[in-house]
């Protein structure tokens, strides 16, 4: 018998310990050289984990498990032949010759399935875990019949409009609310995801580490409305995508981030690192949890770009395919609580950058223009910053310039 052992790779400088999230093969399985066989979950992002022989897969650690980089994950026995039930050789499979043999000849020698076939990648089986759909109802449009992301997200798609199409039968007799569990005093617990364990030590850390201050404004968004309306028809046929609230807002906080250095820098022990671009990290909601990914020297972007960039990272993130790079940086955040219906809050700095800006609802507010009382979309802004860079006259004058740069776009788009 010839046993590989398979090893927590080395992923990145500052990981030391992952979470296995979860097996893609089972135990006992054949699986071939380079084939997924798991998942891992780090600080940062989710990673494959690749056979490094063919052979029959021999479980050591278990679905949950916290492993440290080298740690022992799983064995592979080279000697195992590959067959039809995953991994059975010698004696066993000379029996199983004579069955095999009455079968219809007309079946080709090579009919025998690919291991890919109804197998989803990681990927498409995060999507199916995450809404309850089983593989075995997806058909894999993929590589040899694997079920690709896309295929996962149909199949989502079609359990979500299923209820719909075909309402469950009601009962004969109404279900009295006493009759339910409206009194039930049970709990469970579950283990927090590698990812929440990090997102609650980085925003203790930054609550203890910080002198985090917190200022608010409000901006009236009439002429970013119009501006949207009048030109988003263009802009699409143009660039293919809408023109958002967030690259307006990410365009605007990179000019006055340009002309105020302070809020755009973050501390390196005892010295005050400045930045002369600025890269904005956006907050994305996904299913285990927020993500920062930052979109790179917004200041050199025009909206499209910016646009297509959210895009993408938004699209990666909530499929569990951001990189570690694509993760790492950003010298300021903007997150927006308003697509939640937030109407004001206090953001958390993302450490090591020194402010934050918060995005909330838009909602139509009676407010005093020209001495007249009038109905304008405003919203309320939010800057927490860390006031051991930022003086408080710095960050009001910060929000104020935002402000009176959304007010009006024109003066962003000519950049005066």
């Amino acid at each position: 018998m010839s046993i590989v052992e398979m090893k927590v790779p080395v992923i990145g400088e500052s990981i030391t310990e992952v979470t296995l999230s979860q097996w893609l093969k089972g135990d006992g399985e054949y699986v071939e050289l380079d084939e997924p066989i798991c998942e891992f979950e780090s600080d940062k992002a989710t990673l494959e984990f690749p056979a490094e022989a063919s052979g029959k897969l021999i479980y050591v650690a278990a679905e949950g498990d916290d492993l440290e980089i080298g740690a022992l994950v799983a064995k592979i026995d080279t000697s195992a032949a590959k067959n039809g039930d995953g991994g059975s050789s010698g004696s066993e499979k000379k029996e199983e010759a004579a069955p095999a043999q009455e079968k219809p000849a007309s079946a080709p020698a090579d009919s025998k399935p690919s291991y890919a076939e109804g197998h989803p990648s990681p990927a498409a089986a995060k999507i199916l875990k995450e809404n309850e759909v089983a593989a075995s109802d997806v058909k894999g449009s993929g590589k040899d019949g694997r079920i690709t992301k896309d295929d996962a997200q149909k199949a989502v798609e079609n359990k979500k409009s299923a209820p719909a199409a075909q309402p469950a039968a009601k009962p004969s007799a109404p279900v009295s609310a006493a009759t339910a569990a409206a009194f039930s005093r049970d709990s469970h617990s579950k283990k927090m995801s590698r990812m929440r364990r990090t997102i609650a030590k980085r925003l203790v850390s930054a609550k203890n580490s910080t002198a985090m201050l917190t200022t608010f404004n409000e901006v009236d968004l009439t002429e970013v409305m119009a501006l949207r309306k009048k030109y988003q028809d263009q802009f699409v046929e143009k660039y293919g995508i809408k023109l958002g609230f967030m690259s307006l807002f990410a365009k605007a906080c990179a000019k006055a981030l340009m002309e105020m250095p302070d809020v755009n820098a973050m501390i390196d022990g005892d010295d005050i690192v400045y930045h002369d671009y600025v890269d904005i990290s956006i907050a994305i909601s996904t299913p285990n949890g927020l993500v920062v990914p930052p979109v790179h020297n917004v200041e050199s972007l025009n909206f499209a770009q910016i646009e297509l960039k959210i895009k993408e990272l938004a699209d990666k993130a909530r499929s569990g395919n951001l990189t570690l790079e694509e993760m790492s940086g950003g010298t300021f955040t903007i997150t927006n609580g308003g697509v939640f219906g937030s109407l004001v809050s206090t953001p958390i700095l993302n450490e090591p950058q020194s402010a934050i800006l918060g995005m909330h609802t838009i909602q139509e507010r009676p407010v005093a223009v020209n001495g007249k009382v009038e109905i304008r979309p405003m919203m309320y802004l939010a800057l927490s910053y860390d006031h051991r860079v930022i003086d408080g006259s710095t960050s009001v004058t910060f929000l104020v310039k935002v402000k009176k740069l959304l007010e009006d776009p024109v003066t962003l788009l000519m950049d005066l």
